[in-house]
């Protein structure tokens, strides 16, 4: 038997927007109730030294980190995306369907996606530190990271192309271009706003991370001479402050500071992506 609407109310689509709009209610909460505990705690820690150039067990500062933060993201990315994006158009673009070899990698892809970042370090350390001699380096570092987020560029580049619509590709052979042709000037602009937001979220990633760059990169807080120097990002840089337990106020600052890059990142790179979508509608 069918069940009855009573004045045009439907109980089981009722329950369901209950649940949607709960769980969005309670996902906003927890997110403004973390941003605003480490305003509240890390804002009024802000202050001068904690932005001197040089390191010492007074200030504790941040500026060295902030900036290896940045080194760490630019290289990392450097050595990611371009293979992540150049996999994803093999995988879409050229191998044929039913291909056992992408549906390998698309598997060994989403398993790799879910590994512990700790993995990566030991894997990290055994392999670049250890074997390969680099020691703890921002060269390891950087590659370690480079492995960890190649499955997220490479899974959400993949899924950005298959969103491109197949009339795109058969109007392009139809007017004589190339595949190499049709792949970077048709496909690839429509797929980048997408590709962008993959990037995005490797930038996030990246930033954050702590346990793969202590077995990497090491924990030493000055700027790097080399690309085989010790560095300290500021993910390391507020663990260590948290877990000495003398700088509770510098790690709040140093959150918030963490923070604020992070959301100025995602700011930066959602208008690119909107520009770039822009143009292209245009």
């Amino acid at each position: 038997m069918k069940k009855r609407r009573v004045f045009g109310y439907d109980p089981l689509s009722s329950a369901f927007r209950f649940l949607v709009f709960g769980a969005a209610g309670v996902t906003a909460f927890i997110i403004i109730f973390l941003i605003g505990y480490i305003t509240v705690m890390g804002l009024p820690n802000i202050t001068p030294e904690l932005f001197s150039w040089t390191y010492s067990s007074e200030n504790v500062s941040l500026t060295q980190s902030l900036i290896n933060t940045a080194l760490v993201v630019v290289l990392s990315l450097a050595f990611a995306a371009p293979l992540g994006i150049f996999a994803a158009i093999y995988l879409v673009e050229y191998a044929k369907r039913g291909n056992k070899l992408v549906s390998l990698v698309r598997l060994a892809s989403e398993t790799l996606a879910g590994i512990p970042s700790i993995v990566y370090g030991l894997f990290g350390m055994l392999l670049f530190v250890v074997y390969l001699r680099w020691g703890f380096s921002l060269l390891a570092g950087a590659c370690t990271l480079a492995v960890m987020v190649l499955p997220l560029i490479m899974r959400t580049a993949e899924e950005s192309f298959l969103s491109v619509p197949d009339s795109y590709r058969e109007g392009s052979f139809g007017l004589g271009a190339g595949r190499l042709r049709v792949v970077f000037a048709i496909v690839l602009p429509s797929a980048m706003p997408g590709i962008l937001a993959g990037i995005i979220l490797a930038i996030g990633r990246i930033t954050g991370e702590t346990a793969a760059l202590i077995f990497t990169a090491g924990t030493v807080a000055k700027l790097p001479d080399s690309l085989f120097s010790s560095v300290r990002t500021l993910s390391v840089h507020m663990y260590n402050l948290s877990s000495e337990g003398l700088y509770l106020k510098q790690s709040y600052a140093t959150a918030f500071v963490l923070i604020c890059l992070v959301l100025c990142i995602n700011a930066a790179s959602a208008y690119l992506a909107k520009k770039i979508a822009g143009g292209r509608n245009g």
